[in-house]
């Protein structure tokens, strides 16, 4: 048993989305949530400046006793992964991985397209990473970026949201996708709207659930897990908008009682 709490960061909201899921299926779990708003969005930045972005974040967890920290940013994740790994003395997972492998198990989808921030379609991290879980699966790669900012300013379920996602997702049109993966972890929070452009039958996957479900089986299989019967603690820190990240956390997470905190980060020097 292990009462600790686990660390969460994204690059603004969106890992609110994986937050939910993690209070929904670890409810005796405590979280400490880091939205670095302060340098949103992490989709036009350079990879040096990502990397150091999560690193400082990183060490502010470590410094906060996490037992484990979740990259709940798929930008941070293919730009940040290994660096966080190296340097922390903590375990670290990303997204990515887990996404690529909901997609493939499901239903052997072969057509899968993959929307994500700029920064994250550069890197070619889904492609590759379904390609080596199945060599023969097309994939369609489309970065979205516009997309992620909708949904840091809350303006989902809009006409204006539905819109724009009509016409960031136009270029999958004929494409005849099996499913969509929603590359960025604010992007599960437009699922109405991708509904309504793609239909019914393109399954939406969001690597939220499976990251949640392997980060369960490595504290299980670590002896890791909180003790049962109790309910964890919900800590959220921002480096920007304190405000802005209440509003989101008490919306998207439904609890009234959340509170964020504005936060600032110290530099690493261990970046390289």
């Amino acid at each position: 048993m292990d009462n600790r709490p686990i660390g969460v960061m994204d690059s603004g909201l969106g890992g609110l989305s994986v937050m939910r899921i993690m209070r929904q299926q670890m409810p005796q779990e405590s979280l400490i949530f880091v939205g670095d708003q302060g340098h949103f969005p992490y989709g036009t930045k350079s990879a040096t400046e990502i990397r150091r972005f999560a690193l400082n974040i990183g060490h502010f967890l470590v410094r906060h006793h996490v037992k484990l920290m979740v990259v709940a940013c798929n930008t941070a994740t293919a730009e940040a992964l290994p660096l966080l790994q190296t340097k922390l003395p903590i375990p670290v997972i990303g997204v990515v991985q887990p996404g690529a492998r909901a997609a493939i198990a499901a239903n052997n989808h072969q057509r899968i397209g993959v929307i994500a921030t700029t920064a994250t379609t550069a890197t070619g991290i889904y492609p590759r990473a379904l390609h080596q879980l199945s060599p023969n699966v097309t994939v369609f790669p489309l970065a979205t970026q516009p997309l992620v900012t909708i949904v840091e300013h809350r303006q989902t379920g809009t006409a204006k949201a539905q819109q724009l996602v009509d016409r960031q997702l136009s270029p999958l049109a004929g494409k005849q996708l099996d499913a969509l993966i929603m590359g960025c972890t604010h992007f599960p929070f437009l699922q109405m709207e991708f509904r309504k452009t793609l239909g019914s039958s393109v399954a939406l996957i969001d690597p939220a659930e499976e990251t949640v479900k392997q980060v369960q089986d490595y504290l299980r299989d670590h002896k890791l897990l909180a003790g049962a019967n109790r309910r964890g603690r919900v800590r959220l820190y921002s480096t920007g908008s304190a405000v802005h990240l209440t509003q989101g956390a008490r919306g998207w997470l439904h609890d009234s009682t959340l509170f964020g905190h504005h936060v600032e980060l110290a530099e690493s020097k261990d970046l390289e």
